[in-house]
């Protein structure tokens, strides 16, 4: 028996129809997306600062029924 919830992550190289599609074909639909911004840690001198780099998609998908 499969989980009645998933959460399935867009991965680095993968467009996010590719991820719904991978969802689609282990029989989830999507029910909430969220994303995350991904930060890297810029020194200059004695100042730390954060910069953002990226985003994680996440999409939480129940089974379709």
């Amino acid at each position: 028996m499969s989980k009645k919830k998933m959460q399935f992550e867009v991965q680095e190289n993968e467009s996010i129809e590719a991820c719904l599609e991978r969802m689609k074909k282990q029989g989830y639909i999507p029910v909430r997306r969220t994303e995350k911004p991904i930060f890297q840690e810029v020194v200059n001198g004695n100042v730390t600062s954060y910069e953002p780099v990226g985003r994680q998609i996440v999409f939480e998908g129940i089974i379709a029924e």
